[in-house]
């Protein structure tokens, strides 16, 4: 079993996972103020926000973009050390993409569950946030869990749900991420 999602683990799996890992870890601020937490890491390279092909597509794309940070004619580089010098840092509960035959729903709120008193930990002890923001969907049914939590700093919501950043039927929970985060800082 992997020990950063609790599926079944194949040494591809493991070595993809210490891969993100590296990247991840590469952009890490010294003092973390705002703590972006998702449900699971994006199955694709090019939608992972840390990997170095700087294609930032999918949920990076979103994720930059909720936060008024563009990519346009720049570096992957750039974009990280802009990200990491605003004090933003990207984690997910299951640290690798859902494996395939896995649906999303009762597996994979079992899956998160089981993974929120490890990930409440990494957090508390060791990225020590100023706060936490929740985004996807897929966190819905465990955001009452992670109130719960002690994280050592607030959780963020967006009208107690997390922050969906896609904009569908008249939503846009980018623009009251921004709204949040403004709020949050006192600016």
């Amino acid at each position: 079993m992997c020990d950063g999602c609790g599926q079944a683990a194949s040494t591809e799996h493991i070595s993809r996972r210490l891969q993100r890992l590296e990247w991840t870890t590469r952009y890490r601020p010294v003092h973390i103020n705002t703590l972006v937490l998702g449900a699971f890491s994006p199955r694709d390279e090019k939608d992972f926000l840390y990997a170095p092909g700087g294609e930032f597509r999918g949920e990076a794309a979103l994720l930059l973009d909720a936060l008024g940070i563009s990519a346009a004619g720049k570096t992957a580089e750039a974009v990280h050390a802009e990200f990491q010098r605003a004090g933003f840092f990207l984690t997910h509960v299951l640290e690798c993409p859902l494996d395939g035959d896995l649906q999303q729903g009762t597996e994979t709120t079992a899956l998160l569950m089981k993974r929120l008193q490890p990930v409440a930990t990494r957090i508390r002890r060791s990225l020590k946030p100023k706060r936490v923001m929740a985004i996807t969907e897929e966190l819905t049914p465990v955001v009452e869990d992670i109130l719960a939590l002690d994280l050592g700093c607030p959780v963020v919501l967006d009208h107690g749900k997390p922050f969906l950043l896609e904009i569908g039927a008249g939503e846009n929970g980018a623009i009251r991420l921004r709204e949040a985060l403004a709020i949050s800082t006192g600016s």
